[in-house]
């Protein structure tokens, strides 16, 4: 059982967190300037549902083992870092149409799609792990009861809270993107603003610093 004592000052503490943009953020932003409204709610469900994995392995210790092999660490980080690079440059060197089409999107990617590439993000965000095993444990109560179960109760919670809080950022950019797109800037905001969101944030987690 929670410390209902402490729960006030951990949901507040999520709030300001979860209102502090952070690679997630930027990358569901990147995601609903690109293809809208529908995609970049995908994308957070795709995202929370990552972070709820990483909620989990804290729970039962996992995250910790991870964390106890720099290698192992460093490994999945550049996993992840490469994946983000990897769709940037994608995005970057998508072929935009011609001239005489300059109103026509580049072809889509199906919500499958959006959803698959958002949960490896998130998977592969070992800063995720180690977010969720520093901040979780300061308001467990080891007297309430089985300490996992306690974690796992707090990590849905901050996800839960998650979802709301990027939900919010998803549609406003979402709406951002229409407006740009319907001064005739489709192309640019589908190729360079995303593309380059992905290639910076993938080179932002390729330079981030070891678990210690």
């Amino acid at each position: 059982m929670l410390n209902f004592d402490r729960l006030p000052l951990f949901l507040f503490a999520s709030l300001i967190l979860l209102l502090t943009p952070g690679p997630a953020v930027l990358y569901i932003i990147a995601r609903s300037i690109d293809q809208g409204r529908v995609a970049g709610l995908v994308s957070v469900l795709s995202v929370e549902v990552g972070n709820f994995f990483h909620a989990v392995l804290a729970a039962l210790g996992l995250s910790a083992l991870l964390l106890s092999y720099p290698m192992a660490f460093n490994i999945v980080k550049y996993l992840g870092a490469a994946y983000l690079v990897y769709l940037g440059l994608a995005k970057l060197f998508t072929r935009l149409p011609g001239a005489e089409e300059p109103a026509k999107r580049s072809e889509p990617q199906s919500l499958k799609q959006i959803f698959r590439q958002g949960l490896v993000v998130a998977v592969l965000n070992p800063k995720t792990a180690l977010f969720f095993l520093a901040f979780l444990p300061q308001f467990v109560d080891k007297s309430r009861g089985q300490v996992s179960l306690q974690l796992l109760m707090l990590g849905c919670l901050f996800v839960l809270m998650a979802i709301l809080s990027d939900g919010m950022y998803a549609l406003l950019a979402s709406s951002a993107g229409q407006l740009l797109k319907s001064r005739s800037l489709v192309g640019w905001v589908e190729r360079y603003v995303a593309g380059f969101i992905f290639v910076g944030l993938g080179i932002a987690a390729a330079l981030s610093g070891s678990p210690q």
